[in-house]
């Protein structure tokens, strides 16, 4: 081979191999292309998931603050919230934002098939199925989803005041304060909580301690009217008349219109022996609430107290008038009528309040 065909052979030899280094360089970067075009979108959907979850926490956590007063809990028996409205907002939940037209869930109402489908922690799925369990009075089956769902995450407070809140419906008071205790040592700043602890240890009987939770509730939350009137039942229940008067005199600052507790004061300063403010605070309640039963028994009996008879008969057929069930009223009129010396009517009364105690 003479001098030229070698020079020509080795030229061809030196491009041939920088195609085949270029093809590959370029294959390679392309691949590596593809590789981080679809990292990025990964990430981007990862990173957009994430997003919308911080939204929607943010502003359920911000509706939270606006959270019907309504579903506060009660101790007092005529003020008592009714228990069918404790499973409350959720700091997680988005239970009563209005997210339909962003979001494809009803948080309201969810639907768990569609929680699945999204991919929802199941620790939440648990909570909402147990939501709609007590929603629909299945307090056992509740229990267990709700049980399920604090099992999969024993910080996801709401599934614990959930849980308690059902055991409260199941008078099972012991394991409601486990529950509460639970959820504050995870967040001792939620007033509602001592509340419900309050709540729960009231009627277990153990008032001393009800008061402590009340008080703290009220500590956290000076306008929580709530706590103020399950303190105040708490305080007269212990025979500590002149602190219940003073937590009424709170409560009808906030709520001059609230029947129940210018009773309460009128019962208190009635237990103190002034019957004058007791009558000025029972007529009050009547003026506010014209059917209630308790009200108009009260003050009868304030009346006889004084020695005013005929108002006291007057009051006391008028409480009758409205709750005809009434056995106490009965006693007390039937007292009066036998001060009055008139037995027939008296001996009718007294046989009316035994039979009305028998069939109680």
């Amino acid at each position: 081979m003479n001098k030229r065909a070698l020079i020509l052979l080795v030229s061809i030899t030196a491009a041939v191999l920088v195609i085949v280094i270029l093809c590959t360089i370029i294959f390679t970067c392309k691949n590596n292309e593809k590789i981080d075009s679809a990292l990025k979108e990964e990430i981007s959907e990862e990173t957009l998931l994430i997003e919308i979850e911080e939204e929607n926490i943010t502003s359920i956590n911000e509706k939270q603050e606006e959270a019907d007063p309504n579903t506060e809990l009660r101790v007092s028996y005529q003020a008592q919230r009714p228990l069918s409205s404790l499973s409350r907002l959720s700091r997680l939940s988005g239970l009563g934002v209005n997210v339909t037209e962003i979001d494809p869930i009803n948080f309201k109402n969810p639907d768990i098939e569609v929680l699945r489908q999204m991919g929802a922690d199941p620790f939440l799925i648990s909570y909402f199925t147990g939501e709609k369990l007590y929603n629909n009075a299945e307090y056992d089956k509740a229990l267990t989803e709700y049980t399920l769902s604090i099992n999969r995450n024993p910080q996801f407070t709401e599934a614990l005041i959930s849980r308690g809140n059902t055991w409260m419906k199941k008078r099972d008071y012991t394991r409601a304060i486990e529950d509460y205790t639970r959820a504050i040592r995870l967040d001792n700043n939620r007033a509602e909580l001592y509340n419900y602890r309050g709540f729960a240890r009231f009627e277990r009987g153990e008032i001393n301690l009800a008061i402590e939770d009340f008080s703290r509730a009220i500590l956290i939350n000076r306008n929580y009217v709530d706590a103020f009137i399950n303190r105040s039942n708490a305080y007269y229940q212990s025979g500590d008349f002149i602190k219940a008067i003073d937590d009424c005199d709170q409560i009808i600052k906030m709520e001059p219109s609230n029947a129940t507790i210018w009773n309460r004061r009128g019962s208190a300063w009635y237990r103190r022996e002034d019957d004058d403010k007791a009558i000025r605070d029972f007529t009050e309640a009547i003026r506010l609430k014209n059917d209630y039963a308790v009200a108009w028994y009260n003050r009868g009996n304030a009346w006889c107290s004084k020695g005013d008879l005929d108002k006291a008969l007057s009051d006391l057929n008028r409480c009758i008038a409205e709750n005809p069930s009434y056995a106490a009223a009965y006693t007390s009129r039937g007292n009066i009528l036998q001060l009055l010396g008139i037995q027939e009517s008296a001996s009718a009364d007294f046989a009316t309040a035994q039979k009305l105690d028998r069939n109680r």
